[in-house]
């Protein structure tokens, strides 16, 4: 039984190998020619993916073009709007004179300490012995930046003659041998505990608080020249003789330009601020011809003197410095010129030593950031809507820039040597306290913009000034003196009364222009508005250009049965700096019982009312 089995065993598997021999036969017989396709197919599918995928980067890599051409395209727009968005905000001013102060600041500790180290260790055996001194000086003038920040403006205006006159005092007293330090032959400085103090770059500050606050409590559109130019001409003359008897040839020409620039923006006649501007470069020239020492500089830049060793050995040695530095310098601290070869390298010369290190790329650095600074003084002025601060804004910042390119441009050669520092750069104390000073000046006026008022009132202060402890600002208003006697003006101008010159720099003929549209002319013809004659705006006259304040009523202007125009009352309270800011209309009728519910706010003129024709009687002089 067994070997029957084996036997039917073996033939099964002799017969499923022939069965799978036949089966793998007929397999390959029938797929020849679907293999064939199928090879064709798949070579196809591959080249075809291959092609995609060398395509594909081609196609990545132009997409990636053309977006960054768009992105080159659209960059100077981005960032047109980048500013522009930044200018827009309320406390832009603010924040662009805080970030000024500290960069400038922090750039002339970083150059001074890189400038006089040399001499420093020559004369002290530190190298840090003048850079320590600057750093003391930098630390109280952010002391004083602060204070100034946090200041009223109604205490500014109220101390400003006794500033000016204590200034003045401490300009005699130097001049006391005994009292006053003589030191390279000028006697110009008080030591107080090893701490030199210049008294002739205190005046700057209080002259140009002071003289502000002069000519914005006489303004009028129709102010005589006698009123603009005294007492403030006279006491400036008085500054300067002092400071020529130091002597100091320098601080004379910034004071020069102190009241200069306020003449301007008061609205001193072009003819007058000519021969004023004409009478001081006369007088300076005089000044530096009459000197020794003055008279060979101003000789050696017009080439009447050509010796190397002499006169010109400064201006000669800022050149080869200059030239040295090339476009990038030669690296911060690597400067050979202050290594004695330039006398004054931490202090007038700085610049030189800053185009040596730096190359020019750091010089227009330094010219960039004096124009932006200056850019945001004239922001500050023109937004400002009280005539005190756009008048005292728009002189520092004069003063500032003044300084600046003076400095620079006797360094590059295109000025005669005067001695003028560069503002916070320079190596000089006093100096650097009273720029300071007047940047916080600046930054306390950028907080007064009516956006920035609006802002801060709303109780949407700034970390830093809750760290701070910054007051709130407070709207300008009007005092009733200055709205009384704006209405007196208003009254003689449409009577056809010449009460004095015009305000603004043109000819007799503009007597009566009150600088806003609707107003007439003593001819009885409207009045050419402020903006179109292309200078700057008159600082009252954008002041009375301001809204009425909501009346309490239902209009803020009710017609009256006669047919006049008569503004309705107001609560809003008038500024009187000496009385200080009100909170509130109340507490002002309370301050002042001859107070009166819109006494503040311009009348119509009578040439324009037909009902008020018949006489006043004198009730004008009563008020």
């Amino acid at each position: 039984m067994s070997t029957d089995k084996t036997a039917v065993d073996a033939a099964d598997d002799e017969s499923t190998f022939d069965d799978e021999d036949t089966l793998d036969d007929s397999f390959e017989d029938g797929t020849d020619e679907t293999s064939d396709a199928s090879r064709r197919a798949s070579v196809r599918r591959k080249a075809s993916e291959g092609a995609a995928a060398l395509s594909k980067p081609a196609a990545e890599v132009s997409a990636a073009a053309s977006t960054a051409a768009s992105v080159t395209a659209s960059l100077p727009a981005m960032l047109v709007e980048g500013v522009r968005n930044l200018l827009a905000r309320p406390l832009a001013s603010y924040q662009l004179v805080l970030t000024m102060a500290f960069m400038l600041t922090a750039f002339g500790l970083v150059m001074v300490l890189s400038a006089s180290s040399v001499e420093g260790y020559s004369q002290e055996g530190s190298a840090y012995g003048l850079f320590t001194t600057q750093v003391i000086f930098a630390g109280l003038g952010l002391v004083v930046f602060y204070l100034m920040l946090r200041v009223p403006v109604r205490l500014l205006r109220r101390f400003a003659a006794p500033s000016m006159a204590i200034a003045i005092l401490l300009l005699g007293l130097v001049l006391i041998p005994g009292i006053g330090t003589l030191s390279q032959g000028a006697r110009r400085w008080f030591v107080i505990s090893g701490v030199s103090v210049q008294p002739s770059e205190l005046v700057k500050v209080a002259l140009c608080i002071w003289g502000a606050h002069l000519l914005a409590s006489r303004r009028r559109d129709n102010a005589s020249i006698k009123e603009l130019l005294i007492p403030l001409v006279p006491v400036a003359m008085l500054v300067c003789v002092l400071i020529i008897l130091e002597p100091n040839l320098s601080t004379t020409i910034t004071i020069a330009i102190i009241v200069g620039a306020m003449l301007w923006f008061a609205g001193l006649p072009i003819k007058v601020f000519s021969a004023f501007a004409v009478s001081g470069v006369v007088l300076a020239v005089i000044l530096a011809l009459v000197e020794g020492y003055r008279s060979q500089r101003v000789m050696s830049f017009l080439g009447g003197i050509d010796d190397p060793q002499g006169a010109g050995y400064q201006a000669r040695q800022a050149t080869y410095a200059l030239a040295n530095g090339g476009v990038f310098g030669v690296g911060l601290g690597q400067s050979s010129a202050k290594w004695n070869y330039l006398p004054n390298a931490h202090n007038d010369f700085i610049f030189a030593i800053i185009g040596e290190e730096l190359g020019l790329l750091g010089g227009l650095l330094v010219v960039f950031l004096f124009v932006l600074l200056g850019y945001i003084g004239f922001r500050i002025a023109h937004r400002s809507t009280d005539p005190f601060l756009r008048l005292m804004t728009a002189t520092i910042t004069v003063l500032i820039l003044a300084q600046a390119f003076i400095n620079i441009g006797y360094v590059i050669g295109l000025l005669p040597v005067t001695g003028i520092q560069l503002p916070l750069i320079s190596a000089g104390g006093t100096s650097t306290l009273t720029v300071l000073a007047m940047l916080g000046l600046l930054a306390n006026a950028a907080r007064h913009e009516p956006e920035a008022v609006a802002t801060l009132t709303t109780g949407s202060q700034g970390r830093l000034a809750r760290i701070l402890r910054l007051p709130t600002p407070v709207a300008y208003r009007q005092t009733r003196a200055e709205t009384l006697r704006d209405r007196l003006d208003q009254r003689r101008s449409a009577r056809g009364r010449p009460a004095g010159r015009t305000a603004g720099r043109g000819a007799p003929g503009r007597a009566g222009t009150s600088g806003r549209a609707g107003a007439q002319t003593g001819r009885g013809r409207p009045a050419e508005p402020a903006d179109s004659q292309g200078r700057f705006t008159m600082p009252w006259k954008r002041a009375k250009t301001a809204e009425p304040a909501p009346a309490r009523g239902a209009s803020a202007r009710r017609p009256a049965a006669t047919g006049r125009t008569r503004p309705a009352p107001s609560a809003r309270a008038g500024v009187d700096y000496r009385g200080g800011y009100p909170g509130a209309g109340s507490a002002r009728r309370s301050a002042s019982p001859g107070w009166r519910a819109g006494a503040h706010q311009p009348r119509t003129p009578r040439s324009a009312d037909p009902g008020r024709d018949r006489p006043t009687h004198g009730r004008a002089g009563r008020r």
